[in-house]
């Protein structure tokens, strides 16, 4: 755990007080998402390789997990950043502030996927829906009758009978997971509005008897897993799709395979952005922490040339690129509009970055 790399500064210590113990730490530490964690780590071996600092402390703890640790408050035993594959919740924000943390800068780095995945031996992939991928985890679905019961399909030709008859089994993520966050929002919310029985409301609940299986926070765990099974289905990024091309092939969706091209453009039904949060009272504390996210925000890495790109993330377009990193160096502070987190394209908008012509063309 976490706690155990460092012991040295009470929670919500001031600043003035880990100042004087900083030398007892100098690594950075960070937490959070697992989809975020392989870029986050390429970053760290690049930062540790190319300047006089260490190679960053990383734990993959999951999106909530992250949030959990990095909110604790301020100190040298909390993390100093977390990552996250999905946005922080203005529940989560506001609980940072209560614990002592005065200022959190969010840094958006651009697209991923959800992949919907399967494992090279398991022949073609089908076509699935957004409902039908619903329908096969969803604890209750439609009866027919304009209500719900327990769900009782056991095979996809079950939900659809031009899909394989072939047993549902999936892996996936666990309730921490900020990929498991996403997959409710983009594919649960988003194909339950329109069926019956739910009353207009987005459904959310995973079935618990066995066919929906938590495979934790390790997505090497749900490869090996496909790899074994070739009945099952894995819920993970795009990125560690794209790392894994050689054991795992990835559905389409509506019709649309999951790409760069697909993700960046939206016509990929299940994409999502991915950010970190800077806790902004442990810059000038913590030895390179700016270094580390000057390089993590650079050209080199989240460019569309960018090194990342070739371990699956989806670059911003360069309006959005632009402002996200002039946030993040200025380390604007993350704050409320009414009682809402303001977003990037606010951001934007205010500061007169505009999609160019060309890009819109």
């Amino acid at each position: 755990m976490f706690r155990s790399l460092v012991s040295i500064v009470a929670v919500g210590a001031a600043s003035i007080g880990m100042a004087t113990d900083a030398s007892a730490r100098d690594q950075i530490t960070i937490v959070g998402s697992s989809t975020v964690y392989p870029f986050s780590s390429y970053v760290g071996e690049e930062f540790g390789t190319t300047t006089r600092y260490p190679v960053p402390v990383i734990e993959s703890t999951g999106s909530g997990g992250g949030h959990k640790l990095f909110g604790a408050g301020v100190g040298l035993e909390t993390p100093d950043i977390t990552n996250s594959s999905r946005r922080i919740k203005t529940s989560e924000f506001k609980r940072d502030l209560e614990a002592g943390i005065t200022s959190i800068t969010e840094a958006v780095i651009g697209y991923d996927g959800i992949a919907f995945a399967e494992g090279k031996k398991s022949g073609a992939s089908p076509d699935l829906t957004l409902e039908e991928i619903f329908l096969a985890v969803a604890a209750q679905v439609p009866d027919g009758n304009g209500g719900l019961k327990p769900n009782p399909y056991k095979n996809w030709n079950e939900i659809d009978s031009s899909l394989p008859n072939r047993p549902i089994v999936i892996y996936g993520p666990p309730t921490t997971s900020g990929t498991r966050d996403a997959f409710a929002e983009l594919v649960m919310e988003e194909a339950s509005e329109g069926l019956d029985g739910y009353g207009g409301e987005g459904y959310t609940d995973v079935r618990q008897d066995g066919v929906y299986i938590d495979a934790g926070e390790n997505d090497n765990l749900i490869v090996q897993k496909l790899q074994n099974d070739k009945n099952a289905f894995g819920i993970f990024g795009y990125g560690f799709l794209e790392e894994n091309r050689d054991k795992v092939q990835g559905a389409t969706i509506n019709g649309v395979e999951p790409s760069p091209d697909t993700i960046s453009s939206g016509d990929y039904p299940v994409s999502r952005s991915l950010y970190f949060y800077i806790k902004n009272d442990h810059v000038g504390v913590v030895p390179g922490l700016m270094d580390f996210v000057r390089l993590f925000m650079s050209e080199k890495m989240i460019g569309p040339a960018g090194q990342l790109k070739n371990i699956g993330l989806v670059p911003l377009p360069e309006h959005l690129r632009e402002a996200s990193r002039q946030r993040v160096l200025n380390l604007v502070p993350l704050e409320m509009d009414g009682d809402k987190l303001k977003s990037l394209q606010d951001y934007a908008a205010e500061n007169g970055f505009v999609k160019s012509t060309a890009a819109a063309n």
